[in-house]
């Protein structure tokens, strides 16, 4: 999700005044809250570690993919302010690990969210503004060979109407299809200058045919998503309560947050033949600000990032734990740290961090 919160955020758990209980004052400051004990304390292991690793600027910091060849974690930033072109990456062959511009050829704007297959770096383009120089990129599917720094575009409309925004994808390990979200943040943020031709809206496209099929057009702003590792359950979420009116004849374009809108992740059932989603059934509500980045880990622990922090639900939607942070988080990554991906790494506007605990990442090939 591309959009800035920019201190409009309703007072949150942390916040709340307990006069009889002096001792919740600490919960506001605590790098990691348990909400269920058992659970909680097996995801933190023995010796859990929170650490803020990079100070960076308030843009929106997304799409961060880990190359397991390289041992480098690559990530973007987008606005504000419009019209940056190179993205981040960071060295964890470093000690202390270093973070660093880079700029692909030809170079990439915007991208939104992520994933790695099968040697190629999976990004959904979110950004299209003139600001970057010559035609308008239009938001779309990309990939980027980490070993050539090679970027291709795979698809950038259906059937002529620009996408929005192409905010979180996957791919799917058995078909290779990319299933990917398309809110309308870039408008918003002024990443695009073409105001949105299309609903927000959850497709699949197929790189193998060049088939691109709507999916899902019940969400308000459908924004993260992600795989179970089962291979059968899709979890999106819907971050409605950041939304406005738009139109091309509108000179301001800034969305709101209403609290009372969605902010809610949806969980979905794939088909038999992995083409479709079924039973869409009601899963988190955030606790805190919406549910932007989205993943999920090798024992099927869903993670949200969500206001200032990122929390970690059970299977079925229970809130076991939350990590703190002082900065509003966009998302993060599990890279490094040994066999496993022992390191989570956390990102968002103005800070980069980095937590060690004993939850797991699914394996990227």
């Amino acid at each position: 999700m591309s959009f800035a919160f920019r201190n409009m955020l309703p007072p949150t758990f942390g916040s709340t005044s307990v006069p009889n209980d002096t001792s919740f004052a600490l919960v506001d400051k605590a790098e990691f809250l348990v909400f269920d004990r058992d659970r909680g304390l097996e995801i933190l292991g023995t010796n859990p570690t929170y650490d803020f690793v990079f100070k960076v600027s308030e843009a929106v910091h997304e799409a961060p993919v880990y190359v397991p060849s390289q041992n480098k974690l690559y990530l973007s930033q987008l606005a504000p302010p419009p019209g940056f072109l190179p993205q981040l990456v960071v060295d964890l062959n470093q000690n202390p690990p270093t973070l660093s511009e880079f700029l692909s050829d030809p170079p990439v704007y915007a991208p939104n969210g992520g994933t790695f297959s099968n040697g190629l770096i999976y990004w959904g383009a979110s950004g299209g503004n003139r600001s970057i120089g010559g035609l308008e990129q239009r938001p779309g599917l990309r990939t980027l060979d980490p070993s050539t720094n090679k970027t291709a575009t795979i698809l950038n409309n259906y059937f002529g109407y620009y996408f929005s925004t192409v905010d979180d994808l996957f791919v799917h390990p058995r078909t290779g299809d990319i299933w990917f979200t398309d809110p309308t943040y870039s408008w918003f943020n002024k990443l695009t200058d073409t105001a949105p031709q299309l609903e927000p809206a959850t497709y699949r496209f197929s790189p193998r045919t060049g088939a691109v099929r709507l999916v899902d057009d019940s969400l308000a702003q459908p924004n993260g998503i992600a795989l179970a590792p089962n291979n059968r359950t899709v979890y999106i979420s819907d971050t409605g309560a950041e939304s406005a009116p738009f139109s091309p004849y509108l000179s301001a374009r800034a969305s709101s947050f209403n609290a009372t809108g969605r902010r809610t992740v949806y969980a979905f059932d794939l088909s038999a033949d992995f083409t479709y989603l079924t039973n869409k059934r009601a899963f988190y509500l955030a606790q805190d600000g919406a549910p932007d980045g989205l993943k999920v880990a090798r024992n099927g622990y869903v993670l949200a990032g969500a206001g200032k922090g990122v929390d970690v639900l059970s299977a079925t939607g229970d809130l076991l734990l939350r990590v703190q942070t002082n900065y509003t988080v966009q998302n993060f990554a599990w890279a490094g740290g040994g066999e496993g991906f022992g390191e989570f790494w956390i990102m968002g506007q103005g800070g980069i961090s980095r937590v060690r605990w004993a939850l797991r990442g699914q394996e990227v090939v």
